[in-house]
C-alpha cells in the first residue's frame, strides 16, 4: 500500500530518523521525534498552502514506552505503511 492510500487511523512507521525542524513547540531544534522503523497512527491527511501539489500527512509516534509523541507532519518519503523488516542475526558467528 502506497502513503497515498492510507487514511486517518492508519498504522505507519518512521522511514527514517525524523527530527524536529523548530516546528513543534516545546521542544529544541533537532529533537529526535521518531526513529527509523518507530510505529505511528495516522491523524489527518491535507496539504500546506505553500505546496498544495505535496501530501503531508499528521501521524504521532510511539516511544520506547509505546507513549504517543506529539503530532509530526511527514512528507510522503518519510513514513511507510508496511513494518520494517527484522533484521536476522548471523547463525554462522
Amino acid at each position: 500500500m502506497s502513503a497515498s492510500e492510507l487514511n486517518p487511523g492508519d498504522v505507519v512507521y518512521a522511514a527514517t530518523d525524523l527530527f524536529n525542524d523548530g516546528s513543534i513547540p516545546g521542544l529544541e531544534e533537532g529533537t529526535l521525534l521518531a526513529a527509523a522503523g518507530a510505529r505511528g497512527v495516522l491523524l489527518k491527511v491535507g496539504h500546506l498552502e505553500e505546496e498544495p501539489d505535496r501530501t503531508l500527512y499528521l501521524v504521532r509516534f510511539e516511544d520506547a514506552g509505546l507513549n504517543l509523541g506529539p503530532p509530526v507532519g511527514c512528507w510522503e518519503e518519510e513514513i511507510r505503511s508496511e513494518a520494517p523488516q527484522a533484521v536476522e542475526a548471523d547463525a554462522t558467528q
